[in-house]
């Protein structure tokens, strides 16, 4: 008799098929990923929604590009599939009654959130018609951008004449351990050169003395472009013009016209002599700053007598490393866009649901903190007095059914245990900080798909 095949792909008999190295959870990668959500997918406005998707692309490939939302979609949603996605940090954009779009980054899965009042932003396609030659499209959005932070742990002078309170050290520390788990960690020695393509940048601006100390991030996004320096202008046509031959393209307006050249040192030496203009800083680019990159080769390899005699000295035209193997590039950014001013207004612990550790409006005595400590360890006491009446609930009823019906029992479980419901409609109660909304838990299909 033919033995049954067991399935392995979508059922439960996947799990024995795995190596005993691999684990089930997503979670458990090191790689960061992200979801970008519009909080209220349907009254948040055109503009809102664009913004999103460009966050999306700013933060691609480890970020769910294709992520469609509903009207019915609530943050208990997204955070039940960040688990078993392996979704390390959630982007929330919303819009309040009063107008304002706010963001709430939060850490899966117990936090903190940090709660940002988007005050002015541009989308890529403003930025793209400011420009005169606007880039991007290409290859660039394959690999995470580079980081870059500045004055996030800057602290306002003393010595000013009306000191403010300044946001509290560990707090900030938090601020820039929260941005930079964002993306993958870069290793100086391990990580190419060529896989660095974007860069994004995190400016914090300073605290004026005359206004209560903000915690103000200005955000830009650049693609970082190269060129060889220390070349005329007349071989780096050459090198374009051969490059513009072996592709595909029909243009050619690019190529010098050296029909009217005796000789190519004549172009050479004077590249207007095939059309066009040449100054005495023809060799100039405009660029940003300028570094030194080893030249990327091609080696040989070597066999065993080979490089025994390279490492003894004897042999060194054999390594085919002469020289130095080092030029000079120029470096130079292009804005490719989002661009957003952010205000931090509170941070507080959990996912968007939690006590607050700091408020940008609020400050409070001593007393106040002690008596708001006491309240959420209250609220941890009951919380923790609901479900050991529930799982004792459990077991009293799987008793009575009988130790074989195992379904009626997980249904049980479900019918008994009550979830909280998180506040995914906007920042209202936000300036309060102190009170969670609670709602109803309500019977709607989950249709999230992230891609």
């Amino acid at each position: 008799m033919a033995r049954r095949r067991t399935k392995k792909r979508t059922h439960v008999g996947a799990n024995s098929a795995r190596p005993k190295g691999s684990t089930n959870n997503a979670s458990m990668s090191r790689e960061p990923k992200s979801m970008v959500v519009r909080v209220g997918a349907g009254e948040v406005g055109p503009s809102i929604t664009q913004l999103v998707k460009d966050v999306r692309t700013m933060l691609e490939p480890g970020t769910a590009s294709r992520l469609k939302e509903r009207r019915s979609n609530r943050l208990r949603d997204y955070t039940t599939m960040a688990g078993p996605l392996g979704v390390s940090h959630l982007l929330l954009f919303s819009r309040s009654s009063s107008g304002n779009t706010n963001l709430r980054l939060a850490l899966t899965p117990r936090g903190p959130t940090l709660h940002f009042n988007v005050e002015k932003y541009s989308l890529c396609k403003d930025v793209k018609k400011a420009m005169k030659h606007p880039k991007g499209g290409g290859k660039e959005f394959l690999t995470a951008p580079l980081l870059v932070m500045n004055n996030f742990t800057t602290q306002p002078s003393p010595e000013a004449k009306h000191p403010q309170p300044a946001i509290p050290k560990h707090l900030e520390s938090l601020t820039t351990t929260i941005f930079q788990s964002l993306f993958p960690p870069i290793s100086p020695q391990t990580t190419p050169l060529t896989s660095i393509n974007r860069v994004l940048l995190l400016n914090r601006e300073p605290s004026s003395s005359t206004v209560n100390s903000s915690y103000t991030l200005n955000l830009r996004h650049y693609m970082i472009t190269t060129r060889r320096t220390g070349l005329s202008r007349g071989i780096r046509r050459l090198n374009a013009a051969e490059r513009l031959l072996n592709s595909r393209e029909k243009k050619r307006k690019g190529l010098p016209n050296l029909g009217k050249l005796e000789d190519v040192a004549d172009y050479l030496l004077d590249p207007a002599a095939a059309g066009g203009y040449t100054s005495a800083s023809e060799s100039e680019v405009e660029t940003d700053a300028e570094v030194e990159v080893l030249e990327a080769r091609t080696k040989k390899v070597l066999s065993k007598k080979e490089l025994q005699r390279a490492q003894d000295g004897e042999g060194k035209s054999a390594t085919g490393n002469s020289g130095s193997g080092v030029e000079k590039r120029a470096v130079k950014l292009v804005e490719l866009g989002p661009r957003m001013k952010l205000r931090m207004t509170k941070v507080e612990e959990g996912v968007c649901g939690g006590k607050i550790m700091w408020h940008e409006y609020l400050n409070k005595t001593k007393e106040q903190i002690i008596e708001m400590d006491e309240i959420w360890e209250a609220r941890r006491k009951e919380k923790e007095a609901r479900k050991t009446m529930q799982r004792e609930n459990v077991e009293r009823k799987r008793k009575e059914r009988g130790a074989g019906s195992k379904r009626d029992a997980e249904d049980a479980v479900e019918e008994d245990m009550d979830d909280e419901e998180w506040d995914s409609e906007g920042l209202e109660g936000d300036d309060d900080g102190m009170q969670l909304e609670e709602e109803e838990r309500e019977d709607e299909d989950f249709s999230v798909e992230a891609v």
